[in-house]
């Protein structure tokens, strides 16, 4: 890790960057137009390469999920359950939601290409909600998803065999609500087998900066003063960036990787090296390493934060690598 401490003045306006305004009452004004939405009007019985609706979780939080069902498949139709994977999408933890057409794209694409069901998760976002709130939000979504009676989930996805992923900051929820479920694991089994864990480039940070953080601080699509940010608007107020939330190596580590281990759950870790947060997902990986964790890394060149979501032709790449690891 770098020494060097990078100077906190901020090289972009963050607030102008992420189309923010600051209110004097603890919550954000988003420019809704930012990132639009699809909506899930679509009806189940029509054919279609993709199925999918949106069901309420809990709608005191007004948390739900957007359920994926491959569409004119012969394992749709059959008997043959299909693989569920648990999705958290990105925004650092401020931004997006599971309807954003950008991620509702990238789910679909992955069904398509993959062949299983996804629930795609709807969880409260900061600073009107700190976390822990999304990791909340996460796990309940998991305790629903395994008492559901929906036709669509039960009658299409095998609980038997799924996996919880998530994209930067749902990377970041993806793993902690790992670590949650892994200690709650005989409130899920039965019912349901999480078998591993996917932190697609996940969203990480420490006090100290790492070398990529300092060699890419000015970088397009993830500026140092808007990665500064949105962890400030996110973490419990008073905490600082070497808190668990947002450093998973701090003081080696959550004893609960222990617990991953004895569970025998994968753990796969992307990321490339044109992203700021390169750095903290190699520690990251080489931590799971050193806990015994079964983990599989994956990192490409020449790539940046998030391009698998924003170049459609790039995720097949990825798509690959999920298929490796969800179906060897």
């Amino acid at each position: 890790m770098s020494s060097e401490i990078v100077s906190s003045n901020p090289i972009v306006d963050a607030y102008e960057y992420l189309q923010i305004i600051n209110n004097l009452d603890g919550t954000i004004t988003r420019n809704p137009n930012r990132y639009p939405n699809t909506l899930a009007t679509q009806d189940l019985d029509h054919p279609t390469l993709v199925l999918f609706k949106d069901i309420h979780i809990n709608q005191s939080k007004n948390t739900w999920v957007r359920i994926f069902i491959p569409g004119n498949t012969p394992d749709t139709f059959s008997n043959k359950k299909l693989p569920l994977l648990v999705y958290y999408q990105a925004g650092g933890f401020i931004h997006c939601s599971a309807a954003s057409t950008i991620f509702h794209n990238f789910c679909t694409k992955i069904v398509v290409d993959l062949h299983l069901v996804i629930a795609s998760v709807e969880y409260r976002l900061a600073p009107e909600h700190r976390l822990p709130a999304a990791y909340n939000d996460a796990v309940e979504a998991l305790h629903w998803i395994k008492t559901t009676h929906d036709k669509s989930l039960k009658g299409y996805a095998d609980f038997s065999n799924c996996y919880i992923m998530g994209s930067s900051s749902g990377g970041n929820i993806a793993y902690h609500a790992g670590l949650r479920a892994a200690a709650e694991v005989d409130h899920f089994e039965p019912l349901m087998m999480i078998k591993g864990l996917i932190l697609h480039q996940p969203f990480f940070i420490g006090t100290e900066r790492t070398g990529s953080e300092v060699r890419l601080v000015n970088d397009p699509r993830l500026p140092q003063s808007v990665l500064d940010l949105m962890w400030d608007l996110s973490l419990p107020i008073g905490v600082d960036r070497d808190h668990e939330y947002c450093n998973p190596t701090v003081m080696g580590g959550s004893e609960l990787l222990d617990q991953i281990k004895r569970l025998g759950w994968k753990v796969l870790v992307t990321g490339c090296d044109g992203d700021p947060l390169f750095d903290r997902q190699i520690e990251l990986l080489k931590m799971l390493e050193a806990k015994g964790v079964q983990v599989v890394g994956h990192f490409s060149v020449g790539d940046y934060h998030m391009v698998h979501v924003t170049e459609p032709s790039k995720a097949e790449a990825l798509h690959a690598v999920l298929k490796g690891f969800i179906f060897s």
